[in-house]
């Protein structure tokens, strides 16, 4: 009886044993593939950036990074319900940018930024360009062609609410130029309309701009930056914020192109995607994209990079509102005005 006992007792350990084990095992992370969901177009400074450090994460991590586009809707409103309704266990991550934030005020988005938790990459300047069979030689050009004949000149910059749009909403509301602003999926395809005649300017980033610049497919008038900014094969390009003081009530605005999880993720797997993160950042291969791109390494995670995404939504949000192009008042969905 008491063998018997003893057989079954053991088994009974060795059973919970390989359960335990079972269960830990289960409990690694990564030990499959993640997808990233860029919520831009192909070939768009997010969906750049995006690769680039999911290329050096995925050696890091010993898993594949997937990266795939949902764009769409408003403030890349397609791309992240997708990854927020997926299970929010750290195998779907959410490429996006600053631009994202305006979601909620143009009705795509019915949240908070505050439900994900943020990994920054980088940011460039934008700059306002046009195509080069155009008479305009100057921004000043430009904006007295636009006040002329309002709504006429056709200006094309990624979806509504994109820093790219809201950079163009503010460029007419300090100069009282009125453009046809043509919405695009992302920077790529509204740079290719440039190119095929459908847009006559176009404002996307330097990091984005800088080869169709170098080739002389477009001309740059202004950075919508405080200072001018000099561009290696293209020259010094003026500053519109010195041309036109009003700018200044709306602009500059930081670029924030990124990476994003659910803010409920499980702690121990955010802490391993934001080491590989941080890793990723300091590799050659990234510094030197930056550098060549021109693309200033941000960096900031946890605390900080909620802070700065809390800051920006807060900002383009009530511009938007300010500028008569939100849907939704910022209140209604809690988002505290600009300090």
């Amino acid at each position: 009886m008491k063998t018997k006992l003893l057989i079954v007792l053991t088994c009974l350990f060795l059973m919970i044993g390989t359960l335990v084990f079972a269960a830990g095992s289960a409990e690694k992370y990564p030990s499959r593939d993640i997808t990233d969901v860029v919520v831009w177009g192909a070939g768009g400074g997010t969906d750049t950036c995006n690769r680039i450090v999911a290329a050096e994460m995925a050696k890091i991590l010993g898993v594949n990074i997937n990266v795939i586009n949902k764009p769409g809707g408003v403030g890349g409103s397609v791309g992240m319900n997708y990854v927020y309704s997926q299970p929010h266990d750290g195998y779907t991550i959410c490429g996006l940018s600053e631009s994202c934030v305006t979601a909620g005020v143009q009705g795509g988005w019915d949240k908070r930024m505050d439900v994900w938790d943020f990994f920054i990459i980088a940011g460039s300047p934008d700059v306002v360009s046009v195509t080069p069979d155009t008479p305009y030689q100057t921004l000043q050009d430009l904006l007295e062609a636009a006040k002329a004949n309002p709504g006429e000149i056709k200006a094309g910059a990624s979806a509504a609410g994109s820093i790219h749009h809201l950079n163009l909403l503010a460029l007419e509301k300090g100069s009282g130029a009125k453009f046809n602003f043509i919405p695009y999926p992302g920077s790529a395809p509204c740079q290719t309309a440039a190119m095929t005649g459908e847009v006559s300017v176009v404002v996307t980033s330097i990091a984005e701009q800088q080869q169709l610049l170098r080739s002389g497919k477009l001309r740059a008038l202004a950075v919508l930056v405080p200072e001018p900014f000099t561009i290696e094969g293209v020259g010094e390009v003026p500053s519109a914020l010195q041309m036109y003081p009003e700018l200044k009530r709306y602009l500059p605005i930081t670029q924030a192109i990124g990476m994003a999880v659910p803010a409920d993720t499980p702690e121990s797997r955010k802490k391993i995607l934001e080491d590989a993160f941080k890793k990723a950042l300091e590799t050659d291969a990234v510094k030197k994209w930056a550098k060549d791109n021109y693309y200033n390494i941000n960096g900031k995670t946890g605390k900080a990079a909620k802070k700065e995404f809390n800051k920006l939504e807060s900002l383009f949000a009530w511009t938007l509102w300010e500028l008569e192009a939100a849907k939704v008042n910022p209140e209604k969905l809690g988002i505290p005005k600009p300090e």
